[in-house]
């Protein structure tokens, strides 16, 4: 069943979330359990069995080698928000060939197109989350593209793979993954729909 499979994934990522190391020391999102369940399955929802299935394993296995990929996934992000100490850290990170890179390249590409099509639907709803672009980044402000750039570096090639077939074929068929994932955030905080959320201008803010 995909929501026992979710269920699965969110606590794993729970976990290593957990384990997250901060500079600053442990964020509050890290003792907010709610936010990061609804929204992560939120995420997860919009995902085919296949793509859930793959992920499932990469963080088993990332559990076998004592590796966490949430670490991991905040350490990518710092290329762009802190580079000079990722220039001291992406030795220790899995090295990705440049075919991988691409293929990673080509779903930002279409992640951000969705973003600024939802943005300008649903202007109030955007204006509350993250900025959509790498170039907005700020060292206390990771854009949607910079999360989605981390986030993508962490899954195993078949992961990958499946997610760039998954994104292809909602592009194919004219869909927008982020108005899914939305529609799936708002309704768990309450909201009837995307308009109905757009009225209040008052849907969470994604972490």
């Amino acid at each position: 069943m995909k929501e026992t499979l979710i269920s699965q994934i969110v606590e794993l990522e729970w976990e290593q979330f957990q384990n997250v190391k901060n500079e600053g020391g442990r964020a509050g999102c890290q003792d907010d359990r709610e936010t990061f369940e609804i929204m992560r399955k939120s995420q997860f929802l919009a995902w085919n069995q296949e793509a859930l299935e793959s992920y499932r394993k990469d963080l088993q296995e990332a559990e076998e080698k004592n590796w966490n990929l949430l670490t991991e996934k905040y350490a990518r992000m710092m290329e762009s928000t802190a580079p000079e100490e990722f220039e001291k850290i992406k030795d220790r990170l899995p090295a990705r060939s440049a075919e991988r890179i691409a293929a990673q390249e080509e779903m930002i590409s279409m992640q951000v197109h969705w973003e600024e099509e939802f943005a300008e639907k649903y202007p109030g709803i955007a204006g509350r989350g993250r900025k959509i672009h790498t170039y907005e980044d700020t060292p206390w402000d990771t854009s949607i593209e910079t999360y989605a750039r981390g986030e993508l570096g962490t899954y195993s090639d078949r992961t990958a793979g499946l997610l760039g077939d998954m994104y292809r074929k909602i592009a194919e068929d004219g869909g927008n993954l982020a108005v899914s994932i939305l529609e799936n955030m708002v309704r768990f905080y309450g909201y009837a729909s995307l308009e109905k959320a757009e009225e209040r201008h008052s849907a969470p803010e994604r972490v």
